[in-house]
């Protein structure tokens, strides 16, 4: 097994494989050292898509449980006297009943806070627990935000955030997030439906030109005037040459923005057709995502080719020096939020930011137009 065919995740010596299996899919590989040996298992290659990171995680875990505990087995009657031995010392060592004390009270302590906790399945459990943690990382950068907020509105600035992608790509998760505990007053977010038919015959920007910022306002919109350079040309909403108008004229429009004095910020969130497809079950077998599934979610993974070509010359038409595009990679959506705030805290230098802050991007999560578009000539995953 060659680790150059694996890629790192975000869980430190859990890995998953560049290439899927035409029958299981992509596998996972933990791998990782204990007691001066290094310990490597395949975790869960047995059925096609059946595993998530997430369940990856759990599972690598669990493993690392067991070879420690395995370990610390006693092999030989021999040991089993010594530790006999050792709990009678324990026994008549004052420092060390004070350590027992300890764990038993932090024991119940992590009791109260769990409740009921095995009530609850395992991986219902962490992915409770690891939400605490990620909304933990989240705010130091919100925090930013509302100094980035209060920047705009004292020197009169507007921004507009676009958030692009494909459906189930984490876009309106990501825009919650960011939009949590920003002033809102001075902040809209803007999702148009279809145009009405007024609009199908006035010039194809006015719609959205309606909703733009105010001096001192931020506005995002999920789901832009892009929309015609993906969605409608594949489901015929727009004529070939009203698409081809779009990306010749769409690069000088927002060039213009730019000029004027907008901050203008594009963000597409660049989902694989894996975790897409994930995404979708669970919407349909969640009575609590349900609503979210829409006749387009169901042809998405069937138009899965034609989208990323037309994503492919979006990207590749659509970028330019004054309004570039940020592709976040967005399977794991913590590290795509997370990734996606300090892009609009990078894009101005306001007044009291807290340099002890990790603005860097994470080269794996936040990835440059051109390193998209190399991946994508490769294969059509993203």
């Amino acid at each position: 097994m060659n680790l150059n065919d694996f890629d790192k995740t975000s869980q430190v010596g859990l890995y998953i494989s560049k290439e899927e299996h035409p029958t299981f899919g992509k596998k996972y590989i933990a791998r990782f050292q204990h007691d001066k040996k290094r310990y490597v298992k395949v975790l869960g290659y047995s059925k096609k898509d059946g595993l998530t990171l997430q369940k990856a995680i759990i599972l690598f875990e669990d493993f690392k449980l067991k070879v420690v505990e395995e370990n610390e087995k006693p092999n030989s009657l021999k040991n089993e006297k010594k530790n006999i031995e050792s709990n009678n010392s324990l026994k008549n060592n004052p420092k060390t009943n004070d350590e027992i004390q300890a764990l038993k009270d932090e024991n119940k302590f992590l009791k109260s806070l769990l409740k009921d906790y095995k009530k609850l399945k395992l991986d219902v459990l962490e992915e409770g627990i690891q939400k605490i943690y990620d909304l933990q990382d989240l705010k130091p950068y919100q925090i930013e935000l509302i100094k980035l907020q209060d920047w705009l509105e004292k020197e009169n600035k507007r921004m507009i955030i676009l958030f692009e992608g494909r459906d189930a790509s984490g876009k309106g998760g990501a825009i919650r997030r960011i939009t949590r505990y920003m002033n809102n007053k001075h902040y809209r977010v803007v999702a148009l439906g279809k145009p009405t038919e007024t609009q199908r015959n006035q010039w194809f920007l006015q719609r959205y030109i309606e909703h733009f910022p105010t001096g001192g306002e931020v506005v995002l919109f999920d789901r832009s005037w892009y929309n015609r350079a993906m969605v409608e040309p594949i489901f015929g909403f727009c004529t070939p040459e009203e698409h081809e108008i779009f990306m010749e004229d769409i690069v000088n429009f927002e060039q213009d923005l730019v000029r004027q004095g907008m901050i203008l910020i594009k963000l597409y969130f660049s989902v694989s057709k894996e975790e897409q497809k994930r995404r979708f079950d669970r919407r349909i077998h969640d009575p609590l995502r349900q609503w979210k599934f829409s006749e387009v979610d169901m042809q998405a993974q069937d138009l899965w080719d034609e989208f990323s070509e037309k994503k492919y010359e979006m990207l590749r038409r659509t970028t330019s020096r004054s309004a570039p595009w940020h592709i976040i990679r967005s399977d794991n959506k913590h590290l795509a939020r997370l990734e996606a705030l300090k892009i609009i805290l990078n894009s101005v230098d306001y007044d009291g930011r807290n340099y002890s802050l990790n603005f860097e991007a994470n080269e794996d999560i936040n990835i440059s137009v051109q390193r998209e578009l190399l991946q994508m000539r490769k294969t059509k995953d993203y």
